[in-house]
Parts: structure tokens; C-alpha cells; sequence
């Protein structure tokens, strides 16, 4: 082998086993840190990609929760308006008898104290969505319940599903009677009959009911009320009564069932009107916290969008510089 051969080869072999030197290490370095700056750039993008379609989902599905809100409100603005005219003509038909077992119940006053046995009727509905119509009903019979005396029971007779549900965990065992249907459509006299016909035919001889109901206002208020209800045996105790000699046990009997049915009826439009409007309001509201919520996350989805397009040009631009 010839002696240039020989210097060829050991030349080689030095290339293959030396280190670099230390501007290529720096200049491979480099190119590390490129795809590392790279790979971290497109995780953000990812991101904000991501980012925006959440942002995207919610605000579609707060546009939806809208456009229901309206249109219950816009339902239970009818029905309120229904329900506000149909109040009047049960004002004027329930006040006489209100009157009756007032004047009764203040001369009855001693007696009702006395009562061992007292039946609270709750007057709610089978339909939520409505602010605090219901909660101020079980509120109320909690309210009592916890603060009755000792010896006295006292059952109650829920008419909506919203008093059962609300009361029947921590109260089930006073419950003597519920109903539901009631809120679907505008109460009836029908309705009110039925209802007070179970209660007679229950065979829970009361001294003293009760109707707590919510009496309607306005169309941003009611009030949480009471109506005191008589049996027959306080009713023949009453001496003004005694004057009318033609009033026997059976007429007496008679008006007493029909007073109740007129009471529950007129308790009945009082809280329908009471809950309609006042779900009226909480679907305004509601729909107007929508609109603030779409406006909030518009201007997040705006701005994210703009710093994910911003981000995107200056990786271009710097794409551009290093070419």
C-alpha cells in the first residue's frame, strides 16, 4: 500500500472519531430549540382551537335556553291574562263566604285554640319554573308544624305535586291526602268539588282547617294567606245563627260542603294567578340573564379568536424572517 493511501485512510478515520466542534453543537442546538419552540406553538394553537370550540358549544346552548325562556314567558304572559280576568268573578264569588267563616272564626276564637285536630290544605301546583310560589306554601306549613303544641294533630291535604314533594320527606306522616293534575289547565269548580268531597269522605273529623294559599297582588307580588274553615258542629255553636229557626242540620250540612268547594275554588284562582305571573317574571329575568351571559361569552369567543389569528400571523411572519 502506498504511503498516500496510508494518509488518506488515517484522515478519514479522524473525521469519524473526532468530537464537533463547538459552533456545529450550536448550531444543532439551535435546531432543537426551533422544533421545541415549533411543537410548543402548535400546542397553544391546539388550545386555543379547543378553547373556542367550548366557548362555541356554550354560547349556542345559552342562545338556546333563550329562545325558551321568551317563549314561556311569552305562554305564561297569556295564561296570566287569562288567569287575571277569571280572578275577578272568583273574588266576588268566594269574598261572601270568606266573610262568613271570618265572622265565625272571630267569634270562634277560644274554641279553634282549643282544637285537637287541625287539617292544613296547601295550595301549590304540579308546575315548577315559577320563583318562590311553592317554596312560600311548604314554608308556611313548616313553619306551623314545627310550632304546634303538644296534643294537637295535624294532617295535611296537599293539591299540587310541589307540596307533596316538598314536604313529604321530613312531614309523610301527616299527609292524609294529596292530588296532583292541578296547573296543566285553569282551575275549575269542578276541581274545587272534588277536592272538598274527598275531604268530607277522608273521615278525619277536623275542628279547624286551614287553606294557605298565595293571594295575588300585583304582577311582581302576592302574599302568603289563610283561610280559617269551620266544621259544622262550631258553625251550630255560632248563636247568631240561632236566630233563623228554618236552618236545620241539613241545610246547615248542605252550605257547609258547598262553602268548602267555594273556598277551595277561590284559594284555587288566587294561587294560579299568583303562580302564572309569577312566572311571567322569572322567565323575564331569566331571559335576561341569558342575554348578558351571550354578550360576556361572545366577547370571550371574539378576543380568543383574535389572539389565536394574532399568534398564527406572527408564527407566519416569523417563518417568513428566518427564510
Amino acid at each position: 500500500m502506498k504511503s498516500d493511501d496510508i494518509k488518506a485512510m488515517f484522515k478519514l478515520t479522524q473525521q469519524a472519531f473526532c468530537v464537533p466542534k463547538l459552533p456545529n453543537m450550536l448550531q444543532n442546538g439551535g435546531h432543537l430549540l426551533k422544533i421545541g419552540a415549533l411543537a410548543a406553538q402548535n400546542v397553544e394553537q391546539r388550545m386555543g382551537m379547543a378553547t373556542l370550540k367550548d366557548i362555541s358549544i356554550r354560547l349556542k346552548s345559552v342562545k338556546n335556553i333563550q329562545k325558551i325562556t321568551k317563549s314561556m314567558k311569552m305562554v305564561a304572559a297569556a295564561k296570566y291574562a287569562k288567569a287575571e280576568r277569571e280572578l275577578k268573578g272568583a273574588r266576588s264569588f268566594g269574598e261572601g263566604a270568606k266573610a262568613f267563616y271570618d265572622n265565625i272564626h272571630a267569634e270562634a276564637t277560644d274554641d279553634t285554640a282549643q282544637a285537637n285536630k287541625k287539617l292544613l290544605v296547601l295550595m301549590t301546583s304540579d308546575r315548577g319554573l315559577c320563583g318562590a310560589v311553592h317554596t312560600s306554601i311548604n314554608k308556611e306549613a313548616k313553619n306551623i308544624l314545627n310550632n304546634k303544641q303538644s296534643g294537637v294533630d295535624y294532617k295535611i291535604v296537599a293539591i299540587g305535586d310541589k307540596a307533596k314533594l316538598g314536604l313529604q320527606r321530613v312531614y309523610s306522616d301527616f299527609f292524609l291526602l294529596s292530588g296532583n293534575e292541578i296547573g296543566r289547565a285553569p282551575p275549575t269548580f269542578e276541581d274545587a268539588s272534588i277536592a272538598a268531597e274527598a275531604i268530607m269522605n277522608s273521615g278525619y273529623d277536623f275542628d279547624s282547617l286551614e287553606i294557605i294559599f298565595n293571594r295575588f297582588k300585583t304582577v311582581v307580588s302576592y302574599n302568603t294567606s289563610k283561610i280559617h274553615v269551620l266544621p259544622l258542629e262550631s258553625i251550630k255553636k255560632n248563636e247568631k245563627l240561632n236566630a233563623y229557626d228554618s236552618l236545620d242540620d241539613d241545610v246547615l250540612q248542605s252550605y257547609t260542603e258547598y262553602s268548602l268547594a267555594q273556598m277551595i275554588y277561590y284559594a284555587m284562582k288566587e294561587s294560579a294567578t299568583s303562580e302564572q305571573s309569577s312566572r311571567m317574571t322569572a322567565m323575564d329575568g331569566a331571559s335576561k340573564n341569558a342575554g348578558e351571559m351571550i354578550d360576556k361569552l361572545t366577547l370571550q369567543f371574539n378576543r380568543t379568536r383574535q389572539a389565536v389569528i394574532t399568534r398564527e400571523l406572527i408564527e407566519i411572519i416569523s417563518g417568513a424572517a428566518c427564510v
